[in-house]
């Protein structure tokens, strides 16, 4: 299903370009070049219904004639469309006497074209998806002690434990499952002055997964012991689902929790209403 999605909208994303060019005049020659779509039938159905332009008509005369040639050499009526430019039913007049070509493609050989001409396109956005990420990624620099502390503060906000007026909890308790999102927090405890012995750690994890291949992973990152590890929480297992995080990547949740973290908390969570009310200001 998924695969199938992901096609309709490579599809429909390939379609507003080819209707854009269409309608900007160009013809379904230079669509072809341009969109580097060479499968004729994938081409008609992405510019359906919308007209060719008016330079492209030629005398009716020489485009009959050209049409019947390229019919006698076996050419289909949507190739001598994309060749002449001209609309369908008057190629029909012009050679519906002549015998029909056999099919140059089977059903699945077309399809098989025009999923290649899918795959080329994917792999083209993939390449632009990735050259947007490189640039936004090299534009980040080196962070200052400023910057690193804000943003560990907005890290902290959006995935930390929260002190509650019904629950009094001024500690930094910190619970993620993203390696990166883990590194950049330790980071920021490090500018905090927080060193790895007032940290404790534990791991949350589905009862049927690698316990033990976790815990040393995360310990890895932190830079600890394993042995220092807090025994494991472990997720029990409904058997009325089925788990999806099943992949050699699934390490689970690393909490991290500092003792005697309170005055760090309240620097937090006071610089965090500053960094709100920063942002209002600004409108």
């Amino acid at each position: 299903m998924t695969t199938e999605m992901n096609r309709y909208a490579d599809f429909e994303h390939l379609r507003q370009q080819a209707v854009a060019l269409r309608r900007e005049g160009l013809s379904l020659r230079q669509i072809r070049d341009r969109l580097k779509i060479f499968n004729n039938d994938l081409l008609q159905r992405l510019v359906k219904g919308e007209p060719p332009p008016e330079w492209t008509k030629r005398p009716r005369a020489k485009d009959e004639l050209r049409a019947r040639e390229l019919r006698l050499q076996g050419m289909t009526y949507d190739q001598i469309q994309v060749e002449l430019g001209c609309s369908k039913s008057s190629i029909s007049l012009w050679v519906r006497d002549l015998p029909k070509p056999e099919p140059r493609y089977t059903d699945e050989e077309r399809r098989a074209r025009m999923n290649a001409g899918l795959a080329h396109l994917r792999a083209a956005q993939d390449e632009e998806r990735e050259k947007t990420k490189h640039l936004a990624r090299e534009s980040v620099g080196a962070l200052s002690d400023r910057e690193l502390f804000l943003t560990g503060v907005a890290l902290y906000w959006a995935e930390g434990a929260k002190d509650k007026p019904y629950s009094r909890r001024e500690s930094l308790q910190f619970i993620n499952s993203d390696p990166n999102v883990i590194s950049v927090y330790l980071r920021w405890l490090d500018l905090l002055g927080v060193t790895r012995d007032r940290l404790r750690f534990r791991v949350n994890i589905h009862e049927t997964a690698d316990v033990t291949g976790a815990e040393k992973f995360w310990a890895d990152l932190a830079g600890v012991d394993r042995s220092t590890f807090q025994r494991a929480t472990l997720k029990r297992h409904n058997p009325q689902t089925t788990r999806k995080n099943t992949s050699d990547a699934y390490r689970g949740c690393l909490i991290v929790y500092a003792r005697g973290s309170a005055e760090l908390y309240r620097r937090m969570e006071g610089a965090w209403y500053g960094i709100v009310e920063a942002a209002r200001a600004q409108d």
